[in-house]
């Protein structure tokens, strides 16, 4: 018997999910308090959000507790500190995919706007002389903000000066942060941010087309969209991509960027992609990257349906490229410590660029802990579902049972088993 604590009282879709997952397997796992944990006789499962869990008792009794998250995982969730480590990791392999996977970025720390007056010809310099050539657009990104907050577009230095100083009149009360539709942020309590080349040239598909693929292309429209992956790690380490990937569209369509285009031209609508930014559309703009299939390219001037070849390549280079990013953690343990005892899910959102000349490409965008899998809408509740039921069988009920016939024996790397593929396998505390 194992004893679990199963805490979400924030995401009680997330609870009833975890509770589902724990009846499918063979393990009898009564459900405890808070109180009773470090008490506990038995067998501990925490499968709780990162705040209530006992982090100290899962280090010090690692053969009998096991924790739905890592203690130590920045150098993943936070957006500076993975900017950082991908670029430590390139220096040491220059040929791994993540080199065109993954957005030029500069990281800055910054509390107030006229701290970028110093930056122009230090840490920014380069930036700097992008902005002069006014040949690029550029997102800045709050380091450790979620759900599309504090994000803004912007290609000259006037622009990225006004969006500090508009962040920094939001801490006041005043009715700004209704502007940018309720992404405001304070500059002061965040601090760090990194600035990413803006990629103009998605893939943009029509949404809509999921339901009839004979309409005409004159009648489509192209909305931007990102794949939301979810991939589990497991231990020191395993990891696994879930095969059944989100595609999240823009609930309006895309509208060009060109170096004509002013800030209160940028309706932010058009180019993000946040589900936790459309409450209006409800799950309208939500599909499976498997029901795209047959959706005419909407970019790039080509006549030209996305094919099952299409979508094969694009999990082929995201199972690689979420290799090379757990690598790139593994090379800063101070930040990154998988524990034999430990699992945990991750969203991690993936771009599709489209140019002609070089075909589809998968652009890293960020990892995402405890993801808000409320926003998937219930429509493709079956997936979660599924997913977390595949969790407790890989990774629950084997850690506290010796059955050798659960089916993870002899899991071979690129092998799918609970619709889950192994991208990797290393036992980095051997």
């Amino acid at each position: 018997m194992v004893n679990a604590f199963v805490s979400w009282p924030s995401a009680p879709l997330t609870n009833s999910l975890v509770h589902k997952a724990l009846t499918s397997i063979s393990t009898p796992s009564p459900l405890i308090f808070k109180e009773r944990v470090e008490r506990a006789d038995d067998p501990l499962l925490q499968w709780c959000t990162y705040d209530d869990m006992d982090h100290e008792l899962a280090h010090e009794q690692r053969n009998s507790v096991l924790s739905s998250s890592y203690t130590f995982r920045k150098a993943l969730i936070r957006k500076h500190f993975l900017s950082r480590i991908i670029q430590s990791y390139l220096k040491k392999h220059p040929g791994s995919i993540l080199r065109d996977a993954v957005p030029r970025t500069f990281e800055i720390e910054i509390s107030f706007a006229d701290e970028l007056d110093e930056m122009w010809t230090d840490e920014l310099w380069e930036l700097g002389d992008e902005l002069e050539l006014k040949c690029s657009w550029w997102i800045l990104k709050p380091g450790m903000a979620d759900r599309g907050m504090g994000i803004r577009i912007f290609h000259t230095k006037d622009e990225l000066v006004r969006i500090f100083e508009e962040f920094d009149g939001e801490g006041s009360g005043d009715d700004e942060s209704t502007e940018h539709g309720g992404t405001a942020v304070v500059t002061s309590q965040l601090r760090h941010f990194v600035i990413q080349e803006y990629l103009t040239d998605p893939l943009l598909l029509d949404p809509t087309q999921v339901l009839d693929k004979t309409r005409k292309v004159d009648t489509l429209s192209g909305h931007k969209f990102h794949l939301r992956v979810y991939c589990v790690s497991k231990g020191d380490i395993q990891l696994y991509l879930y095969t059944r990937i989100l595609a999240l569209f823009s609930p309006v369509p895309y509208r060009h960027l060109s170096s004509s285009t002013g800030p209160s031209e940028i309706d932010l609508r058009s180019h993000l992609t946040n589900t936790s930014l459309q409450s209006e559309c409800g799950e309208a703009n939500v599909r499976l990257l498997d029901e795209l299939e047959g959706c005419h390219f909407l970019s790039g001037g080509e006549d030209q349906q996305l094919c099952a070849a299409d979508i094969d390549d694009l999990v082929s280079q995201i199972r690689n490229v979420l290799t090379d990013t757990f690598n790139s953690a593994l090379q800063h343990p101070i930040h990154f410590q998988p524990l034999p005892n430990a699992f945990e899910l991750f969203g991690v959102d993936f771009l599709v660029s489209h140019i002609p000349s070089t075909g589809l490409q998968v652009k890293l965008l960020e990892v995402n802990a405890e993801p808000a899998v409320e926003l998937t809408g219930p429509r493709l509740t079956w997936i979660l579902e599924d997913l977390f039921i595949s969790m407790a069988k890989v990774c629950v009920e084997p850690f506290f049972t010796d059955r050798m016939d659960l089916g993870i024996e002899g899991w071979e790397i690129g092998e799918e088993r609970h619709n889950l593929i192994k991208c990797m396998d290393e036992n980095v505390r051997a």
